[in-house]
């Protein structure tokens, strides 16, 4: 089976996300060798600039021995004319051979820019299932590099016998073009999967953080990033920690929550460090031999204090320091983090104030330079519209993803058995769509004490995942095992998941704090959102949207 990136894109088929391609990328990637790779646009691509890897392109295949096919697809009719097949859009035509062409002709010359004037081992394929090409002689496109109706079902056949037929180049290694794509397409690991998810890979969508924020200059260089959910936060926090360790540079990332930084430790080069601030505390207090007792009130507060009262030694100080989830900081957390920065180092502070569930005040920052960055390019824009009935995100937040998305789903729950039957029914209709256990998070509105549900290890038929509140010698939080992720809101914040249940939503009074709860909870969700409520909770966002 052929290597696919990005993967994950199984569970946006299961939610019918470009149906066309999804189709055609199965059939490759059960087909062709395990030592071929497969680049595809399926699920990151703005919906409104189609389905393209690159330019017109939907598919680049990567033989072993870095040769280079590319796969333009076009569904339904092509009109044949002397000028060759065009493609009808809404109010013009484009000729499909000079759409091609023009990409072509650009991934030649990006990949000669940056390897010495080499050329790409390349080749080209129009495959065009629906529709069949009477005139291949004027078509524009050479006959054998068509696969239409036809011989649609010999596709992965004749892209195995274009790879084999492509010329050896000397110094164009497989590797080295999968690393030129991974650039050119912006390929990079998402650290805002669900805990212990593998690597997903995501692509830079129009205007992404991850691109042009590091394209900033300035002196002395302190940034701070305000960022909507969704809008590439914590990814530009990996591509500037892979920055870093590319250049030997000393960086520290800092978030709130740990199942965050457990998460993106995984990802990051060696050498990085990845913490929160109570780590840091917990460090600095195992230094001076007084190991914290987790179980004991108050904990996390000596943790902090333990921190702040520690003075930076001179061989302490970063080169690079990255602060995520800054809403949830203190001034006196920022103040002890910033003091171990270098004079010359590039400070980063990436915050939302939608997500400040904690309702701390705003962090000063006095010199610092603001970039705000409104577009939400995870949260599917029917989802991200209805949230809008009743979380108040003004003109803050730009719907920008690639997916449309379905209504929410809500239920109701009057007493402890219906709000389990509620939550098991969205599970399992979760399940019924073709979402996979690892793809579903189950998201607590209430805190871990105050769940009904986070003490159960099961629902129904599923199994829960979840953290049982406890820590073990090292201070790592211990989970217990099971199929279906649980998680509160607060712990979750900063991650995503392909299908969120949001359950256990209860409150009397839609204020600011229950609507950036709610708000937080929701775009979790990157297809799915299912929400639990209480009646009197529906009853007061019926009031709201009455």
């Amino acid at each position: 089976m052929a290597r696919i990136l990005p993967d994950g894109w199984e569970a946006l088929e299961a939610g019918g996300a470009a149906p066309f391609e999804t189709a055609t990328l199965r059939r490759l990637a059960a087909g062709l060798a395990e030592d071929c790779c497969v680049f595809h646009g399926v699920h990151w691509t703005r919906l409104d600039h189609g389905y393209s890897v690159y330019g017109e392109i939907d598919f680049i295949v990567v033989g072993p021995n870095g040769q280079v096919i590319l796969v333009e697809q076009k569904n339904g009719p092509l009109e044949e004319t002397p000028d060759g097949l065009l493609k009808r859009y809404p109010g013009k035509s484009k000729s499909v051979a000079r759409q091609m062409q023009r990409s072509i002709e650009s991934l030649h010359s990006r990949f000669k820019q940056g390897h010495a004037g080499q050329r790409l081992a390349l080749d080209y394929l129009l495959y065009c299932p629906d529709h069949r090409v009477l005139s291949p002689a004027t078509a524009g496109i050479a006959p054998e590099r068509i696969v239409d109706v036809r011989t649609a079902d010999r596709l992965v056949n004749v892209v195995t016998a274009m790879l084999a037929a492509q010329p050896f180049v000397a110094g164009v290694t497989a590797a080295a073009v999968h690393a030129f794509l991974s650039d050119e397409l912006e390929l990079t690991l998402d650290p805002s999967a669900m805990v212990g998810q593998a690597r997903t890979w995501v692509t830079r969508l129009s205007g992404g953080l991850a691109t042009w924020a590091r394209r900033l200059e300035f002196e002395p260089f302190r940034l701070r990033v305000i960022g909507t959910a969704g809008s590439g936060k914590t990814q530009l926090a990996l591509r500037i920690l892979e920055d870093a360790a590319a250049r030997g540079q000393r960086a520290r990332y800092v978030c709130y929550n740990r199942p965050l930084a457990d998460h993106l430790a995984r990802l990051v080069p060696p050498g990085v460090e990845v913490t929160t601030f109570h780590m840091l505390g917990d460090q600095e207090m195992r230094s001076a031999g007084n190991a914290p007792d987790f179980g004991q009130p108050g904990v996390f507060e000596r943790l902090a204090a333990a921190y702040i009262a520690r003075p930076p030694a001179p061989n302490d100080l970063l080169d690079v320091l990255v602060v995520d989830e800054g809403q949830d900081f203190t001034q006196s957390w920022a103040d002890a983090l910033l003091a171990c920065l270098k004079p010359q180092g590039r400070g980063w502070w990436l915050e939302d104030p939608l997500q400040n569930l904690y309702d701390r005040p705003r962090i000063e920052l006095p010199g610092w330079v603001t970039l705000r960055a409104d577009a939400n390019y995870r949260t599917p824009r029917e989802i991200l519209r209805q949230i809008g009935f009743f979380v108040d995100v003004g003109e803050r937040v730009e719907a920008a993803g690639p997916l449309p998305g379905d209504d929410i789903d809500f239920a109701t729950y009057a007493d402890f058995a219906g709000l389990k039957d509620a939550t098991v029914a969205a599970i399992s209709k979760a399940r019924s769509a073709g979402f996979k256990p690892d793809d579903i998070a189950v998201l607590t509105y209430c805190g871990r004490e105050r769940s009904a549900l986070m003490s159960f290890d099961r629902l129904g038929a599923y199994t829960l995942r979840r953290f049982d509140g406890s820590y073990d010698g090292a201070g790592n939080p211990v989970f217990q095992d099971g199929d279906i992720l649980v998680e509160t809101v607060f712990r979750f914040k900063g991650q995503s998941a392909p299908c969120i249940i949001l359950t256990e939503i209860d409150f009397a009074a839609l204020d600011d704090k229950v609507a950036r709860r709610l708000y937080v909870g929701a775009t979790r969700a990157r297809m799915h959102l299912a929400m639990v409520m209480s009646e009197r909770a529906a009853a007061t966002l019926g009031e709201r949207l009455a």
